[in-house]
């Protein structure tokens, strides 16, 4: 998961909102959007390479979403990134029980959101020690929280503005669909090489073997009803298929 803006108790009607893009390998073996065999009431997409999430939600809204940290030439981590939404989705711990149960020193560099319906909380192994946040707008990439990257404040900006506009989801799907590459100059500098900066610099990313899998939007409204909605994308970001699942039906 690359790009993660997250609504926390900002809008009367939808406490939590979340609009996030995908991006991976596409030849990475994905089960995309499913309630879960083992665990019918998280709803997300799992990875069979590892076999964990990058984004999930349950039905009384727990919710957890994972990025990697970019940092090229860094050891491997022993454990997968996928483990940390997967296992706190499928537990019952708190936000704050779950993350001060993380060693941070096991996995590659990562950022983690987790809500528990009371608290949003922010852990990264890269950014000291797991933090509760207050009613916002966060976004989140493949940097520490709000790191100012040149998409990730456009993509605030245009969630901001579609929160205004739910339940009509267009806004939302606008906004992750958005291709616009970055000026050189105002690109971040990751230690990546420049063509794969340029690359990445888009909310949504496309080439013939690296981009953006899927895009979702979930939400949980005020009455506790959970909608998850992905569109899910190929190689050249080719619309493969939408798929909605909502605690209402």
């Amino acid at each position: 998961m690359c790009l993660i803006v997250v609504g926390w108790r900002v809008h009367p009607d939808y406490p939590l909102v979340v609009a996030a893009n995908r991006d991976e390998f596409y030849a990475r073996p994905t089960v995309p959007l499913a309630h879960w065999p083992e665990a019918p009431d998280v709803i997300g997409g799992r990875d069979l390479e590892a076999g964990g999430t990058w984004l999930g939600i349950s039905q009384a809204g727990r919710f957890a979403a994972v990025t990697n940290v970019r940092e090229p030439g860094m050891a491997k981590g022993a454990l997968s990134r996928g483990a940390l939404p997967r296992d706190f989705l499928t537990s019952r711990d708190s936000a704050g029980k779950y993350a001060s149960k993380i060693d941070g020193a096991e996995y590659s560099g990562f950022n983690l959101l987790l809500a528990d319906g009371d608290s949003l909380l922010y852990f990264s192994n890269r950014d000291g020690n797991p933090r509760p946040l207050a009613s916002g707008v966060y976004g989140l990439s493949n940097h520490r929280l709000d790191s100012p990257w040149p998409k990730l404040l456009t993509a605030r900006e245009n969630f901001a503005q579609a929160l205004l506009k739910l339940p009509d989801e267009s806004a939302f799907f606008k906004l992750l669909a958005d291709q616009s590459i970055v000026a050189d100059e105002s690109l971040p500098s990751t230690g990546v090489p420049i063509e794969w900066e340029r690359l990445l610099s888009a909310v949504f990313v496309k080439s013939e073997t690296y981009g953006t899998r899927a895009s979702t939007l979930a939400w949980q409204r005020s009455d506790g009803i959970v909608t998850v909605h992905e569109n899910s994308f190929g190689p050249n970001g080719q619309p493969l298929q939408s798929s909605v699942i909502s605690t209402a039906e």
